[in-house]
């Protein structure tokens, strides 16, 4: 309703955001085709990835795991690679894959992703790809203006930082996250 170019679909279990892909075949036409649908797994078996990209039609795969170059390039849509960033963060890994964007988030041990937390943007705000960089972790309205001018990636990609609780969203911070992006 406000704008955002994507919607990010997580299908990983564990997740509190999880949703069934079952559930999600029944709703997933009625988002614009404007809208880019992202399918998010961790770690999954190939197999499921290729079934579920393909009965939902989406137009990105995001891996959130330890996923393999290999791995990346065997996927059947363009792929974001996650790459979780602590302070012992080594770029030079991101040279091993060729993949459609990178997604950075924040590294918290035991845990893929979605911690609410932010972490030193700094650390990446000098790369050096030509690979398209989605900057995640911690965002919201009050600082993503903040990561944006640190970071200068492609794209946000923003989930805790607009809830209420884990996996429910939001209106009014998901609103105020949006008019500070087209201020």
């Amino acid at each position: 309703n406000y704008g955002a170019s994507a919607i990010g679909l997580i299908f990983y279990t564990d997740s509190p955001r999880y949703v069934d892909p079952a559930e999600v075949e029944q709703w997933i036409e009625q988002i614009p085709a404007s809208v880019k649908k992202v399918g998010v797994f961790v770690n999954e078996k190939m197999e499921i990835i290729h079934n579920i990209t393909q009965q939902l039609k989406l137009d990105f795969i995001q891996l959130h795991g330890y996923e393999s170059p290999k791995f990346c390039n065997e996927m059947t849509r363009p792929v974001i690679k996650v790459f979780r960033v602590g302070d012992d963060f080594d770029a030079d890994i991101l040279n091993d894959y060729d993949v459609n964007a990178f997604l950075f988030d924040t590294y918290r041990k035991g845990k893929p992703g979605g911690t609410g937390n932010r972490f030193k943007w700094e650390l990446i705000a000098d790369l050096k790809t030509d690979t398209p960089i989605i900057l995640s972790g911690g965002l919201k309205p009050e600082n993503v203006l903040e990561g944006i001018e640190v970071v200068n990636p492609a794209a946000v990609d923003v989930n805790s930082g607009v809830e209420l609780a884990s996996g429910v969203k939001d209106s009014e911070k998901v609103k105020d996250l949006f008019q500070r992006l087209e201020d």
